[in-house]
């Protein structure tokens, strides 16, 4: 995956909901589609190396927390 196309990736997945956000009375009947999109983009992340939990603070380095560790 080219770096313009996988930065892209990780700026969408930013927005994205997290899975433990996506519930049936949030979503409805779609709840398990919007957490499959959610899965296949993290595979694609971490197929690229990129730790999909860490996405969020590379993207947004002034908005996300301090490592305590």
């Amino acid at each position: 995956m080219s770096e313009p196309s996988l930065n892209a990736l990780k700026i969408a997945f930013t927005y994205m909901p997290r899975s433990i956000e996506v519930t049936k009375f949030e979503y409805g009947d779609r709840y398990q589609k919007v957490l499959d999109h959610i899965q296949t983009v993290r595979e694609i992340l971490l197929t690229n190396d990129v730790d999909p939990d860490e996405v969020y603070g590379e993207i947004n380095p002034e908005n996300s927390p301090n490592s305590t560790y």
